[in-house]
């Protein structure tokens, strides 16, 4: 055999076309699902890890918060219980001085100086309960509170409103925002009505504002009907 036999003819090329030149640069089908398929299922994966991890945190946090509402309100009613215990020698302390006559103090100087001691001592516990948060209620001639006195009687009075506390047989006392031991009082039955709560100061300022409001607005309304007319 020559060379000339082994050369191509028509200018042929001796190379056979190769099965997977089309699919070169690219990636068969089959492939391309199960990568498009793991895709998915990690983005889901990233999306539910990032969702625990919000929970996780607002959790913390709501623990965090928790636990400092339960520091505060340690620390602004520990001495409640010694409060309590304490009131009776505060209760004690008033009923010495009431059973003291005025007469009888101004007459009897050895009484005066007593009675003088006995109303400091009285004044310096009740310095010493407001250091603590804990402050004494008088509500001789206030409405009557059901949240912060206790109504042990009621007396009939046309002088004061309705509801109105007319004899503090007992102090009430607070701590912080919470109630200590409430008042205990007589309350007066048959009288007026107690007046209603007058509008506050801001509520007429803004009702003023708005009629303001509406004033200017039909006064920029006003040209424009004019016009159309």
């Amino acid at each position: 055999m020559t060379d000339d036999d082994t050369k191509p003819t028509n200018g042929e090329s001796t190379d056979a076309p190769r099965p997977d030149t089309a699919a070169q640069g690219g990636v068969p089908g089959g492939e391309e699902a199960k990568i498009a398929a793991l895709v998915a299922a990690l983005q889901a994966e990233v999306t539910d890890l990032k969702d625990r991890l919000l929970r996780a945190h607002a959790e913390m946090d709501n623990v965090r918060k928790r636990g400092e509402r339960e520091k505060a309100d340690t620390l602004k009613y520990a001495v409640s219980k010694f409060a309590q215990d304490m009131l009776s020698v505060g209760d004690n302390v008033q009923r010495a001085i009431a059973a003291v006559p005025a007469e009888a103090a101004e007459q009897d100087a050895a009484l005066q100086s007593f009675l003088e001691g006995v109303t400091l001592t009285e004044r310096e516990l009740i310095n010493v309960f407001e250091r603590h948060g804990i402050t004494r209620m008088d509500p001789l001639g206030a409405p009557f509170n059901p949240h912060h006195h206790q109504a042990v009687m009621e007396t009939q009075s046309t002088d004061v409103p309705n509801n109105t506390v007319t004899q503090v047989l007992q102090s009430g006392y607070m701590i912080e925002d919470r109630v200590l031991r409430p008042a205990m009082v007589i309350v007066a039955k048959g009288g007026p009505k107690l007046a209603a709560a007058e509008p506050a100061p801001n509520a007429r300022s803004e009702a003023t504002l708005d009629d303001i409001l509406n004033e200017a607005t039909n006064d920029d309304d006003a040209p424009t009907q004019n016009g159309k007319s």
